[in-house]
């Protein structure tokens, strides 16, 4: 599937990128963090201080830079297919239309999820992802626990950008995503992630199975 070889190729890159930082900062040239910044990064390891560097240390960096160039290629040449099969496919474009879900996320869920009648309510979806806290307890008392992780993991760590995402915009904007705002106030940051995943899964659930795009209710917009 081409969503998990674009993750591969990402982690794969992710790595070259972290080492190549690495082998500059041994010598002191300070590679800047963020893979939007990646080409910013590679100016900075065919700069001149570079040039200064022992033979075989220019020689490691450049055989780090070969590699990540190319993967950088396949990358785009992955998201560049994963974005036009999303244009075609009218489910992947409605799943784009919930908050906190983009291309990647929709056209992975359109793949991996034809048919949401396989779940027979939004609860259960989530659980499948793995975005349902564990119940424990004795003596009548039932205490949440942290999610069970047993569902789908690149579908659940998808969603988990996502909210990640959301959670950001609400700390900037309250005023927009009140509710997101509100949990923040008042439980810590992984835990309103993790909800917000959940919620934006049994938002999914409802777009497929209702056969229509995402509203954001007026109140929650206001």
């Amino acid at each position: 599937m081409l969503h998990r070889t674009r993750d591969l190729l990402v982690r794969q890159r992710t790595m070259l990128v972290n080492a190549l930082r690495g082998h500059l900062g041994e010598f002191g040239v300070i590679g800047v963090k963020g893979i939007s910044r990646l080409p910013d990064l590679l100016t900075t390891a065919t700069s001149s201080p570079v040039c200064e560097l022992p033979d075989l240390a220019r020689e490691c960096i450049e055989m780090l830079l070969v590699q990540i160039q190319d993967l950088q290629r396949r990358v785009s040449m992955v998201e560049h297919t994963i974005t036009e099969w999303h244009r075609r496919s009218e489910i992947s474009r409605r799943l784009e239309t919930i908050p906190g879900v983009g291309v990647i996320s929709a056209s992975a869920i359109a793949a991996l999820v034809p048919d949401a009648g396989n779940f027979r309510s939004a609860r259960q979806f989530a659980a499948w992802i793995g975005l349902v806290p564990r119940l424990s307890g004795t003596g009548g008392k039932v205490k949440l626990g942290g999610i069970s992780k047993a569902g789908d993991r690149y579908l659940r760590r998808l969603l988990t950008l996502g909210a990640t995402s959301l959670v950001r915009y609400a700390r900037h904007s309250p005023q927009k995503w009140t509710w997101i705002a509100a949990l923040l106030a008042r439980r810590p940051t992984r835990v309103v992630i993790t909800a917000v995943a959940n919620k934006i899964a049994r938002i999914v659930w409802a777009v497929l199975s209702h056969g229509d795009s995402f509203r954001r209710p007026q109140a929650a917009a206001a």
